[in-house]
């Protein structure tokens, strides 16, 4: 269970990063309402899946999670550089996510 939290966690925090953009610095009330609510969501996510998850390993899926996933979101809604090299890193994210995923179960 906790790392389905930790899953949504990191999902959420793609939508807050992204929330941030439309939001515009907070001047447009909804999209400001969504951030805001899914920051807190997060936070709150990635503080129940600490509860049995070691923090390092916690810390770094979810900001993986919220990096790799940001930056494709990126690529996909503001036309941002899909460079060979900048998809391969976005990879590089997740296998590391990924690894400490594996590696917290041993």
């Amino acid at each position: 269970m906790a790392w389905i939290c930790l899953l949504i966690a990191g999902l959420l925090e793609c939508a807050w990063a992204i929330g941030l953009k439309y939001a515009e610095g907070f001047t447009r009330p909804i999209p400001s309402v969504v951030t805001v609510t899914a920051m807190v969501a997060s936070f709150w996510l990635l503080s129940l899946a600490m509860k049995s998850v070691p923090v390092g390993t916690a810390y770094a899926v979810w900001t993986g999670i919220g990096a790799a996933g940001v930056a494709a979101a990126g690529m996909l809604l503001f036309d941002e550089p899909r460079e060979a090299a900048r998809i391969f890193c976005i990879f590089l994210i997740i296998a590391g996510a990924a690894g400490l995923r594996i590696l917290a179960g041993k």
